[in-house]
């Protein structure tokens, strides 16, 4: 039995070694979607209307909360259609 337990703990204390820093980039873009969440949220906060102008002021904060934070843009929701 004690042949069996040294190998797999050996094993088990690679594998969560290799886990914990595989993760940083994830932990990293958690943090970003986390921050442009809060973005987004101020937004729809501060300009909470279904209007043309509402959605047009609500776009414009959430690109400058975005640019204060250093994050990156949002994609379209659309691609654009084909030339």
């Amino acid at each position: 039995m004690r042949r069996f337990a040294t190998p797999a703990a050996a094993a088990l204390l690679l594998v969560a070694s290799a886990a914990s820093a595989a993760t940083q980039q994830g932990v990293s873009a958690v943090a970003k979607w986390k921050a442009m969440d809060n973005c987004t949220k101020q937004a729809q906060a501060a300009f909470p209307d279904f209007t043309a102008d509402a959605e047009a002021k609500r776009e414009a904060a959430v690109q400058q909360c975005f640019e204060a934070g250093n994050l990156p843009p949002r994609q379209p929701m659309m691609p654009a259609p084909p030339r």
